[in-house]
């Protein structure tokens, strides 16, 4: 089953995403938050991102959804510093709840990385035909 990682500037918001997504896909998907700094701050780190995905880590990947600009660099960062796998985790631009959501579901019902990926791009679907 493919793994989620949450990275965003607030540790708040990455753990309420991932309890969401967790409520609406099933506690047997790995949804792993990676938000805030160590000190409770603020912002993104590339190293907690890295020990996120390698917590999320199965053999059918980990997607991963940032919130801003400086997320985005600090999950490509993190890729950098994964020893292996890394060909297994994408990084996808989807809002990160709505995103989150559509990836747990997508990835409890077995869809594979691609799909799971697809999903969650797709996650403002509903609000842009609202």
């Amino acid at each position: 089953m493919v793994g989620l990682v949450l990275v965003s500037h607030s540790r708040l918001v990455a753990e309420g995403a991932a309890e969401l997504a967790r409520q609406m896909g099933g506690a047997e998907v790995a949804i792993v938050p990676a938000g805030g700094l160590e000190d409770g701050s603020i912002g993104t780190d590339a190293v907690r991102v890295a020990d996120a995905i390698r917590a999320a880590m199965s053999p059918d990947g980990v997607l991963v959804l940032m919130d801003l600009g400086s997320a985005v660099l600090s999950a490509e960062l993190a890729l950098d510093l994964l020893e292996g796998g890394r060909e297994r985790v994408l990084l996808v631009p989807a809002p990160i709840v709505e995103g989150a959501v559509a990836a747990a579901v997508a990835a409890r019902a077995g869809a594979p990385l691609a799909d799971v990926a697809s999903e969650a791009a797709g996650g403002l679907a509903g609000k842009e035909a609202h």
